[in-house]
């Protein structure tokens, strides 16, 4: 399927976010997977550690990201590379929601704190 309608998308909820997914192998995609990130301001990020590369394109509000211990802040228009392996977590400030673009490769997956692993079903 060449063109993913808005109307067709998938959105799933976790931890308070919203995840809209566009692009993954159960839509038809073989490489990529890609989504919509929505956060409502002064969400705090749970800490995971993501078993492929992410790019985040934020589109407004800015992100408040700590990647293996390091504190980075990308605003509307910068880009957040997170390498495979790294432990994230990705947060709002209390001002004001972030949206962002995040694209990954297919069969990404997550260590959450408690030790699970998760698969994100809006990257399968």
């Amino acid at each position: 399927m060449p063109v993913i309608r808005a109307t067709d998308t998938v959105v799933h909820e976790l931890h308070g976010v919203s995840f809209t997914s566009y692009a993954a192998p159960a839509r038809g995609s073989r490489e990529l997977c890609a989504w919509r990130l929505d956060i409502p301001a002064g969400n705090e990020g749970v800490a995971h550690r993501i078993s492929r590369e992410e790019v985040f394109y934020v589109l407004s509000g800015a992100l408040d990201a700590v990647i293996d211990g390091q504190p980075c802040h990308a605003a509307a228009g910068d880009v957040l590379l997170v390498p495979a392996g790294s432990v994230l977590s990705v947060s709002t400030p209390a001002s004001a929601p972030v949206t962002a673009w995040v694209t990954t490769s297919a069969g990404l997956g997550a260590v959450l704190p408690d030790g699970s692993w998760l698969t994100p079903p809006w990257a399968r």
